[in-house]
């Protein structure tokens, strides 16, 4: 005698696993605000360092990406510079 595997059930209990798994962490995952809110000063002082470095680096990077657009050198190829040396 051959039963059949119950998926709806299979499905609805994997769901509700998922389900209750997902409520568990948002519930208890402090979001990025909480987290730099409980840091101490010199953690914050750190922080707050590495921003600053890395919003200069972005900031450097999308200069030099402005200026290279910007060059009209740099919309031709290399070859087709005519001078040798």
């Amino acid at each position: 005698m051959a039963s059949q595997f119950p998926w709806g059930k299979f499905f609805a209990s994997t769901c509700g696993i998922i389900g209750v798994g997902y409520a568990i962490m948002k519930a208890t995952t402090p979001s990025p605000e909480e987290t730099y809110a409980a840091m101490s000063p010199d953690l914050r002082k750190k922080v707050d360092a590495n921003r600053a470095a890395r919003l200069a680096r972005e900031n450097a990077t999308q200069q030099q990406a402005t200026a290279q657009l910007q060059d009209p050198d740099a919309q031709k190829p290399i070859w087709a510079d005519g001078s040798r040396s």
